[in-house]
């Protein structure tokens, strides 16, 4: 199992970093490591001071497939879940103006939290799906999916030129505007039309 993830794929997003708007999908990796499931707390690693939070919704695939055309990509996922992608962004933005790869900021252990997944036919309209992030109660990211600059489609066809899919891999499809710090104590609640299916702590 590998987890693909899917960064600047919201427009709000890639300006609130003062990032391109990217003409392709841009793309990283996170290691079987990063996941932490279970709403199990999270433990602020030491090695930064500036963890951002990044929700997300999370594909799973269904089966394995490479070089898929984008019109048979939904064929690739039957479920999907939210997700966090934690960034150590003090760490990614010295590595950015080195031009070094993002691993270290964005791949370290359990920086990929997971809900439980649910059927993608629940949802009427996958291109329509409303998702925030609560912490301590308050909403400091909200999404959907209309706002995605690369479709759910789009992105497995892009990776699967590269990378062939396999059943059981994950993949992050981007964050909307609001990311930000959080800190030991801090509560995070995620929502997917209204369900709660993250609720862990920070620790």
């Amino acid at each position: 199992m590998k987890i693909i993830a899917i960064g600047r794929n919201y427009a709000e997003h890639v300006k609130e970093l003062n990032n391109p708007v990217p003409t392709t999908p841009v793309i990283f990796m996170k290691p079987d490591t990063a996941l932490l499931k279970d709403n199990k707390p999270f433990y602020h690693p030491e090695f930064s001071q500036d963890i951002h939070h990044e929700i997300e919704i999370v594909l799973k695939v269904s089966k394995e497939g490479k070089h898929i055309n984008e019109k048979f990509a939904s064929n690739y996922f039957e479920e999907i879940a939210l997700g966090v992608d934690f960034t150590a962004r003090d760490i990614q933005s010295k590595h950015k103006e080195k031009g070094l790869p993002w691993e270290l900021a964005k791949a370290f252990d359990n920086s990929a939290p997971i809900s439980t997944f649910l059927p993608k036919d629940k949802f009427a309209d996958l291109y329509n799906v409303n998702f925030n992030l609560d912490i301590n109660g308050e909403t400091r990211q909200k999404g959907n999916t209309k706002d995605l600059l690369f479709s759910f489609e789009r992105i497995i066809a892009f990776v699967s030129q590269y990378i062939t899919l396999k059943k059981g891999d994950l993949i992050f499809t981007g964050t909307p505007e609001g990311v930000g710090k959080v800190a030991v104590g801090d509560r995070l609640e995620g929502f997917l039309e209204g369900e709660k299916l993250l609720d862990f702590y920070v620790k």
